[in-house]
């Protein structure tokens, strides 16, 4: 064995078919178990509990906002006055629908299932992620969160690519990957990263509904040539590329600029305090270290289990601006030294981390 090579630092490998991915499973990070912050069980029990109260009503406010700016768009459409409108109903369309097939996808958000699948299936489209690939993603982003080989949803990789997380405030690298995924898939391919967490009997579903969307934005893209307006475009499509930048600005607070390969979230995942409008938008996203630790609470629950167990977390940032302040200046660190992370600092009645680190579980594997 070759002890100066493992003493030298290497780049990490993202790939989940690549080096980290085989590491990881062997230095146990995989699937491994996490921290979990005590809660008696009766309590538990009362937050996991599910409600189509509240999603009812957001969704509502939710699909009736879009109408509402849409027909107003519409409306106005070939004068300025139509652009504050499409504007909102952009964010909607392009953002809100990021939160919804997220809660939807963990079956939390309503307690009926149907509408749970109905609205993760809308949102999927929306956003345009495969609603077959992104629950299996998902599922895996969960079990192995932001361990480097594993994880297929880090946002921001090390080093940071800033000018790929600049481009994606207006949808523009997002889009393409997921309009080269729908082709694949309409064409019945399923890639070798998509085989290790998609199931092989799910992979039908996923190539059935790839064809499905090509043939909605076939259509939209047809009635668009005949009556000689991009206007179905501003309406069905185009708004994931305009009203991408909220679910971005929310979304890179989730993981960026923390830890990576490691088993506690409170060291890689990040709470921050926001408005009301954002919260709304985010449903409740903000709260990102307690939904980690808790994926079955329902949303509308998150604030109350923040309450709950803030003890025992890092201090929340308390606003969208204060949490850019302190994770962009990280990524500029990262740039220079892909082994620097933000550690979040807990109050003496927390806990404290179990702590293991790439450079100490990665080395010891590969010996």
């Amino acid at each position: 064995m070759n002890t100066a090579a493992l003493a030298m630092p290497t780049k990490r490998d993202y790939s989940l078919i690549g080096r980290d991915a085989r590491l990881a499973v062997e230095s146990g990070l995989a699937a491994a178990e996490w921290y979990h912050t005590d809660i008696p069980r009766k309590q538990m029990k009362e937050l996991m509990k599910r409600s189509d109260g509240p999603a009812i009503r957001d969704t509502a406010i939710w699909l009736g906002s879009m109408v509402l700016f849409a027909g107003l768009g519409i409306t106005f459409w070939g004068t300025w006055v139509c652009v504050p409108f499409f504007l909102a109903y952009g964010v909607l369309y392009g953002s809100a629908s990021d939160s919804r097939w997220h809660e939807c996808g963990h079956g939390t958000a309503f307690k009926t299932r149907w509408m749970n699948d109905a609205v993760y299936e809308i949102a999927c489209f929306m956003i345009m992620r495969n609603p077959v690939t992104w629950r299996w993603s998902h599922t895996r982003h969960h079990t192995d969160t932001v361990i480097v080989g594993r994880d297929p949803e880090i946002a921001v990789m090390r080093p940071p690519d800033l000018l790929r997380v600049v481009l994606n405030f207006f949808g523009i690298l997002d889009v393409w990957h997921a309009l080269n995924d729908l082709v694949r898939n309409t064409f019945g391919v399923i890639s070798a990263e998509e085989k290790t967490f998609i199931p092989e009997q799910e992979q039908p579903r996923a190539i059935r509904i790839a064809r499905i969307w090509s043939a909605i934005y076939a259509v939209t893209i047809a009635l668009s040539i005949y009556i000689g307006s991009v206007l179905p475009l501003v309406l069905i499509g185009l708004p994931r590329l305009y009203g991408a930048w909220h679910h971005v600005l929310t979304g890179l607070l989730q993981h960026g600029g923390l830890a990576d390969n490691v088993t506690d979230h409170r060291l890689n995942s990040r709470t921050v305090l926001m408005n009301p409008v954002s919260r709304f938008i985010y449903w409740n996203m903000n709260y990102h270290v307690e939904h980690h630790m808790f994926p079955m609470v329902p949303y509308h629950a998150l604030p109350q289990l923040h309450a709950m167990i803030r003890h025992d977390l890092p201090a929340a940032n308390p606003s969208i601006l204060h949490a850019y302040r302190e994770m962009v200046p990280a990524f500029l660190r990262q740039l220079r030294n892909e082994d620097y992370f933000l550690k979040r600092e807990l109050p003496p009645t927390a806990k404290p981390y179990r702590e293991e680190f790439h450079s100490e579980r990665m080395a010891a594997a590969a010996e």
